[in-house]
């Protein structure tokens, strides 16, 4: 069944609020704000001491849901020229080969989260070395502080997804201290960070009309489709993975993401299927008068644009080839001078278009039942085999 959005809901004030019951909206304009306080609490937090014992042999980032994907966005911007490997990793436990010469960064923005916990238990038993960013008070606060680890408070928003940026900028702090990533004089490249995401959220706020948001034009051109988005560039992969579970929490929608060059060797081939545009087994020539339009691909493309001439012809050559197979395409393209940056341009501009998808189509984009009913369960199951 295709599902599409009401742009006169987008535009209206009082079916915004009606819809958006918990003001996810507001959530997301508070990026910004979250980068400068992050950056504060970083910095009170001393995080230069983690460079005392010298530079660790990795960097291993454990977390789950929205608070995991800080590990995904550090290791895509310290790859180019970090010395050491940092692995974002998603399960209970550790890899086997973490030790007392690794660091575990643990994030979870309430700091209950049960595989986050486990795995932080494992690095304390291995004497790894400790950093946690979670509510302070919490269960993993706590491990953290009687561990002699150091801890960053955080101060959620709504929820773990919409505080991304005080998930994420701890830990490019102290990523910066232990060498691994440069972040200017004076952190300068966060505020220019906090500036371009300001600016986001003035071209996308709630009272600019959908034909001049490019959130909202983003938002009405996905309903209806499913969205395959690619991402390209430096820190692409990040904000095409970022969107697709946007989609899927805020608007309930499921979507396919994927990264250049990798797509162009799998994904890709679905340009020749059911849903792309123009099949080749589809009769032209039949009677569509009464029929319900089908779901069709929409390809979304997310180029970090690092000036990287490759990528740029992987683009171009992917945009060229959804539209001769009949299937749209979105591009958004990064801005910003350096990477970080760069990734705010896209993550800002994803995370408002996900929120105006949900409110469109009269989905609130807080609730995550699911995602409830499953923890439950698993608590229930847990607790019945102890």
């Amino acid at each position: 069944m295709r599902v599409e959005a009401d742009d006169e809901r987008l535009d209206d004030p009082e079916s915004q609020a009606a819809v958006d019951s918990q003001q996810m909206l507001r959530a997301v304009a508070t990026s910004a704000a979250q980068v400068r306080s992050g950056l504060t609490a970083a910095v009170d937090a001393r995080l230069e001491r983690l460079a005392d014992d010298g530079r660790p042999r990795a960097v291993v980032v454990v977390g789950m849901g929205g608070s995991g994907i800080a590990g995904d966005v550090l290791a895509a911007l310290a790859a180019p020229a970090a010395p050491v490997p940092v692995v974002a990793h998603r399960s209970p436990g550790l890899p086997g080969w973490v030790g007392a010469a690794d660091l575990v960064v643990a994030v979870s923005c309430s700091g209950t989260t049960r595989e986050t916990l486990i795995a932080t238990d494992e690095a304390i038993r291995r004497g790894s070395r400790l950093m946690t960013v979670a509510a302070d008070g919490s269960p993993l606060a706590q491990r953290c502080i009687n561990a002699r680890g150091l801890h960053v408070p955080v101060v959620a928003q709504l929820s773990p997804r919409s505080s991304f940026w005080a998930l994420v900028t701890p830990l490019l702090v102290a990523a910066s201290r232990l060498g691994l990533l440069d972040l200017g004089p004076a952190d300068e490249q966060l505020e220019a960070t906090a500036n371009r995401l300001e600016l986001v959220a003035e071209a996308c706020r709630p009272d600019r009309e959908s034909f001049v948001n490019p959130a909202k034009t983003l938002a009405l051109a996905l309903a209806g489709s499913l969205p395959m988005i690619w991402g390209a560039g430096g820190t692409g992969s990040v904000a095409a993975y970022r969107f697709g579970c946007q989609l899927a929490e805020n608007a309930k929608l499921p979507a396919v993401t994927g990264a250049l060059p990798e797509a162009h060797h799998n994904q890709v081939v679905a340009l020749d299927g059911a849903l792309a545009g123009g099949v080749a087994a589809d009769d032209l020539f039949r009677d569509r008068l009464d029929e319900e339009a089908p779901m069709r691909l929409r390809l979304v493309l997310l180029h970090d644009d690092d000036g990287d001439a490759e990528v740029r012809t992987r683009v171009e050559v992917s945009q060229e080839a959804a539209e001769r197979h009949g299937v749209p395409v979105s591009l958004l393209t990064s801005e910003g001078s350096g990477p970080v940056e760069r990734l705010a341009s896209l993550v800002g501009l994803v995370d408002y278009a996900s929120v105006y998808l949900a409110i469109g189509q009269g989905v609130d984009p807080t609730p995550v039942g699911p995602i409830d009913e499953v923890k439950s369960r698993l608590a229930a199951a847990a607790a019945a085999a102890s």
